[in-house]
């Protein structure tokens, strides 16, 4: 499916994620994110890992766990979606998330081991969809949603934080 959603497919709070997708196919596009993202986390130092570039910041094992948290929520809501389930989805908080999820005791290779096993299952997930379930429409967080523009969110989602973590954690 490499089809941009349409404005009406997602809350205009999401175009700060979609609108960092191109033209690009999304599952191909997720795909390779996998492997720079990997390269990433194979090469990080617990040093590099509980860095925060302002006080009050996520380190950047907290930001690398919000990725992957954030990717099993979205995946989640995708399939619900997909597969024609219309119950509304409620939205979550972030922060509470990472500091309920003890991300700095987390070692790299956790951190990595982790994000490939989410990321491997959202593939799976991709991959296997009709093509009429990329169109179908739920509500997610009172919004009305497709499962096309959830999957640009998990990629958009994860290119957002990457530019962060290029500019904010590892130049930094």
């Amino acid at each position: 499916m490499s089809q941009r959603p349409s404005k009406e497919e997602y809350h205009p709070n999401l175009e700060q994620y979609i609108g960092l997708i191109g033209e690009e196919r999304i599952v191909e596009l997720i795909a390779a994110q996998t492997e720079e993202t990997s390269a990433i986390l194979a090469s990080l130092t617990d040093e590099q890992g509980d860095y925060r570039y302002a006080p009050g910041k996520w380190s950047l094992k907290e930001a690398i766990g919000h990725i992957t948290d954030a990717e099993r929520v979205m995946s989640y809501r995708l399939l619900r979606i997909a597969r024609g389930d219309k119950t509304p989805l409620p939205g979550f908080d972030q922060d509470i998330f990472a500091e309920h999820a003890s991300f700095s005791a987390w070692s790299a290779a956790q951190l990595l081991e982790d994000y490939r096993a989410v990321r491997q299952a959202t593939l799976t997930l991709l991959r296997g969809l009709a093509a009429e379930a990329w169109t179908r429409i739920g509500v997610c967080n009172g919004c009305d949603t497709s499962a096309r523009a959830l999957a640009y969110v998990i990629a958009g989602h994860e290119r957002h934080h990457l530019n962060i973590i290029r500019e904010k954690y590892l130049n930094g």
